[in-house]
Formats: C-alpha cells, sequence, structure tokens
C-alpha cells in the first residue's frame, strides 16, 4: 500500500506540473487573484455579473466583489441597502489585480484542486508510511518532510499570486515542485530496494557500479536542473511580449530576445553531446542502466519541441509540453543517479 501510494502522489505531483504548464501558457496566472479561495469562493463563479455589487442582497465576511476595478472585500455578514456602503468594504491589500475571466479563473482553479489533492494524498502516503518504521525510519521521516515541502509549495504558490507573478517567484516555486519529484522517486526507489535487496546477493541488481558514470550523471543532472531555470527565464520574457504585442502576434514573441534566450538554446547543446557520452560509454562497458535511453528520448523530445517552438511561432501545447518533457527528463535522470550508486549487500528482513 506504501509504495502505491507513493506511486499515486508522484502522478499527482506531475499532473500538476502538467496543469501548471497549461496556466502559463494560457496566461491563467492571476485567475484566481485572491488565495486558497478564488474571488472570495471555494468554488469560483463563472460570470462576472457574480463580482458585482448587487443592492439587498446578503454577503458574509470574506466575500469579494469588483467595484471601480478594485477587489472590495467584505469586513462582515451583512445585507446591503439601495447604495453602496463603503464602510462594509474593504480593500484587498494584497495586490490591485483585479480583472475576472471565467476561462482564466477556472483553469488556475483546477490547478489549485489537483494541487489539493495532491498535498492530500502525499498527507496519506506519510501516514502509510509508518508501516516501513522497522524495516528503514529514514522512509517514514521523509514521507513526513515530503509533506512539509507541499505545504511549503502551497505557501510559494500564495505568494506567486501576490507578487502577481514575479519571476524569480515563479521559478523557485518550479524548482520547489522538481524537488518534491525527486524526493517522491527517492522514497519509490527506496522501498523499491526493501523488497529487492534480499532477491540479490551481489547487491548491484542487474547494473554495473562505474564511478565516472556516477558522477557525469549526477552532472547532467544539474544541467538539466540550470536548463530548467533558464527556460522559466525565456519564459518570462516571453509573456512580457505578450502584454506588449498581444497573443495574435506570436512571430514577434521572440525578437530581439534577452541574452538567456541564447545561453538556454547553446545550453542544450552540451546538455546533449554529455547524454550521448553517457549513452555510449552504458553501452560499451555493458552497465545495464536502461533508463539512459529514455533520457536521450525525452532530451530529444525537449530539443524538438523547443525548436518547433521558435521556428513555427509557438503552436499550440507546444509551451506545456516543452516544460513536461523537462520535467519527466529530471525525474528519470534523478532515478537513474540512484540506480548509479553501489547497492549494499543483501539485508536481512
Amino acid at each position: 500500500m506504501y509504495r502505491k501510494s507513493v506511486k499515486i502522489a508522484l502522478v499527482l505531483v506531475y499532473l500538476v506540473i502538467i496543469a501548471g504548464a497549461v496556466v502559463r501558457m494560457t496566461g491563467s496566472g492571476m485567475g484566481c487573484p485572491d488565495w486558497p479561495k478564488c474571488f472570495g469562493y471555494w468554488i469560483p463563479p463563472t460570470e462576472a455579473s457574480a463580482l458585482a455589487w448587487q443592492p439587498n442582497t446578503e454577503y458574509e465576511a470574506g466575500q469579494v466583489i469588483i467595484r471601480e476595478e478594485s477587489l472590495q472585500v467584505a469586513s462582515s455578514d451583512f445585507i446591503s441597502g439601495e447604495a453602496f456602503a463603503k464602510a462594509n468594504w474593504e480593500q484587498y491589500d494584497k495586490h490591485d489585480y483585479a480583472i475576472f475571466n471565467p476561462w482564466h479563473t477556472w483553469i488556475e482553479y483546477i490547478n489549485r484542486l489537483l494541487g489539493a489533492l495532491a498535498g492530500l494524498v502525499v498527507l496519506v502516503m506519510a501516514v502509510l508510511s509508518f508501516s516501513q518504521w522497522r524495516l528503514k525510519r529514514r522512509i517514514v521521516y521523509l514521507s513526513w518532510l515530503a509533506v512539509v515541502m507541499m505545504g511549503f509549495q502551497g505557501w510559494l504558490g500564495a505568494t506567486v499570486v501576490y507578487s502577481v507573478l514575479a519571476p524569480v517567484r515563479i521559478t523557485i516555486h518550479m524548482v520547489m515542485a522538481l524537488l518534491i519529484v525527486a524526493l517522491l522517486i527517492y522514497l519509490l526507489y527506496t522501498s523499491r530496494m526493501q523488497l529487492l535487496e534480499a532477491s540479490f546477493s551481489s547487491g548491484r541488481l542487474g547494473t554495473k557500479y562505474d564511478r565516472p558514470f556516477k558522477y557525469l550523471v549526477l552532472l547532467a543532472l544539474i544541467l538539466t536542473l540550470i536548463q530548467i531555470i533558464m527556460g522559466t527565464q525565456v519564459r518570462q520574457f516571453v509573456d512580457e511580449r505578450i502584454d506588449q504585442v498581444g497573443y495574435a502576434a506570436k512571430s514577434l514573441w521572440l525578437n530581439d530576445p534577452e541574452v538567456v534566450f541564447y545561453l538556454h538554446r547553446s545550453f542544450s547543446i552540451l546538455v546533449l553531446l554529455l547524454n550521448l557520452f553517457l549513452f555510449m560509454r552504458n553501452k560499451k562497458r555493458a552497465l545495464g542502466y536502461s533508463l539512459t535511453n529514455w533520457v536521450l528520448l525525452l532530451l530529444g523530445l525537449e530539443i524538438l519541441s523547443g525548436t518547433v517552438m521558435y521556428y513555427f511561432d509557438f503552436p499550440f501545447t507546444t509551451q506545456p509540453v516543452h516544460l513536461i518533457v523537462a520535467a519527466l527528463l529530471f525525474g528519470v535522470q534523478f532515478y537513474l543517479l540512484l540506480e548509479t550508486f553501489p547497492k549494499r549487500d543483501a539485508v536481512k528482513a
């Protein structure tokens, strides 16, 4: 049951990353301008009329309306009169963004629902981890660390909204998601070793230990993380260009880009060459690491999606695909890195 819960949690975290990519692609990051509610509702409205002030209407404390291009929050429960009474309302003080777009709102809301569901599953996973207490207490400690990290990630999401999508906070939010992925993969791998170590007296589980290979895999993982961070900065530049020229002028989104774009594009060559070398070393020395095949496949898809975005003016879905493949690549490389460490001899139950 514990391993199943880890797998489900990992899938859900990746779904949250996918949803986040869709949020960025559609410009829906401020679809819910408050947190944890959305325009003061646990289930957001679908029409702008629900956020307009109405006379002779019952309002609850914390309920939000849009009035004179600002968010107004009900300070207490009351019934409105025939005229707007400013004393009953407080202006939202986290930021001054006050635009309602039902599509953006529900895209962001679904993203938050997936995040909440992932957090709940991680909590269940942590509870189930007590079944591993006698075998390896580290699993229990790290499972509860995952709960803390999910809570911290939720708080980071709130700060992203409060900052009106500040680039640095978006980058930190993404890196934190990858750290959670890494931790869940480590828990999945460690719990798997608990089941398999006793069956392999050699302790190698079908792979050969190669020290240079291990450190080169670590370097490749670090380079991938750097690429993802630079990619978020490129994406921020694109967002700013969209604000300037609009969604229709896709051919202008990468006109005269910042230097980080050229670094991001050129860096991919280094990443590709390093992973090709790892693939060849694995084959030549018969090390047995089959995940190198998946690394090259994902890396090829990543380069292809990036090339298509640049030369064909951002076809639909290429942006989220580019980010999703990068996140999958990071996860596969991290699991590969775990496999490269020397395994202990079989352990007694």
